[in-house]
């Protein structure tokens, strides 16, 4: 029979280890206290890594260069880790838009390597801080915002493939009589002629957004660049009979000097953004209040707006979205008036 005096230890297991010869029990609770040590140690471990993880953004974070990582934004900065393409299509891709603190122009970061572009905010209503200022990016007939001093909006959508809120999105666009850039990879308007037909006959303007939608860092060359660009613009004229605008957005917002170079070789302007928010993933679509407060909390002066025609939000909320602004006092314009010039065609 076990007496009580006869109970040496309970593990944290509720075993009972029964006394015996003195050394031999010394030695069983010091191992078994050093175990228990360690088992409690790494609990609280545990919970730090937990805790750490039920903290993290709410958004997916790609790994990031560190001056691009969102943790080294100064306080009072937003951060907000979106991706433009990451649904082009209909295969993942890896998100690639950053905004960040950085505001270092391009010749420090992207050459010769193509990065994400990157944004950082402040207060609510005031113009982001990109990688590049604006004047450091007209060199290269690069834009991502337009006048400080003009409640003026640009508006942008990406075109990767058809998922039914296209034309919710271009009824919106009518109603309000608002100007648009469609940017088209070469699967939407081999799927989509018809929808293609609508944005030019609606009035809105077609750029290009590559045929195949590479990273721009695997392209070799110029002749590999233009014969992307090339591909885009004799399609769209296939399919509308006009000529392409001269308007190009990096596929997943990747450029660099060198390939800044090649589109203004060709003669394209490349068109950036200063406000998008993650409205890509056709999955995890953002709430209509989410989204709302979002867009008109960052919009601002010279905004150029990037959104996807693939989210059932925007398709669902831009009516609402553009009173929204209009109330604000912005109104719409083509990239024409960003630009400074009237859009040119592919000769």
């Amino acid at each position: 029979m076990m007496h009580e005096q006869d109970i040496l230890y309970i593990s944290p297991l509720g075993n009972t280890i029964h006394a015996g010869e003195k050394i031999l029990m010394k030695k069983t609770v010091i191992a078994l206290s050093l175990i228990t040590a360690a088992i409690f140690a790494g609990t609280l471990a545990g919970c730090s890594v937990r805790d750490s993880v039920d903290q993290s953004s709410d958004y997916a974070t790609p790994e990031l260069p560190e001056s691009q990582n969102p943790q080294t934004l100064p306080e009072n900065t937003a951060a907000d880790v979106s991706s433009p393409d990451a649904g082009i299509n209909s295969e993942s891709e890896t998100p690639s838009e950053t905004e960040s603190e950085s505001a270092e122009p391009f010749v420090d970061k992207l050459t010769p390597e193509a990065l994400g572009w990157g944004l950082s905010f402040g207060e609510s209503g005031t113009q982001p801080a990109g990688n590049a200022s604006p004047e450091e990016l007209k060199q290269y007939d690069a834009y991502f915002m337009g006048n400080a001093d003009e409640n003026v909006i640009y508006l942008t959508f990406d075109c990767g493939y058809e998922n039914g809120n296209t034309e919710p999105i271009l009824d919106a666009l009518k109603k309000h009589d608002a100007p648009a850039t469609f940017f088209v990879v070469g699967h939407y308007l081999e799927t989509e002629p018809d929808l293609v037909k609508r944005m030019a006959e609606d009035g809105h303007t077609v750029g290009s957004h590559t045929y195949h939608h590479p990273d721009v860092n695997t392209l070799p060359d110029l002749s590999a660049f233009q014969k992307e660009m090339d591909d885009v613009a004799e399609l769209y004229t296939q399919i509308t009979g006009e000529q392409l605008a001269m308007y190009y957005r990096p596929p997943e917002g990747k450029c660099g000097i060198t390939n800044l170079e090649m589109a203004q070789e060709l003669g394209y302007s490349t068109i950036l953004w200063s406000l998008a928010y993650v409205d890509w993933d056709a999955d995890h679509q953002p709430g209509h209040k989410e989204a709302l407060e979002k867009l008109t909390a960052r919009i601002h002066p010279g905004a150029v707006v990037l959104l996807h025609n693939t989210s059932q939000t925007n398709g669902e909320i831009l009516d609402e979205l553009l009173t929204a602004w209009e109330d604000m006092g912005y109104s719409f314009m083509p990239l024409s008036d960003l630009t400074e010039e009237k859009t040119s065609s592919i000769k």
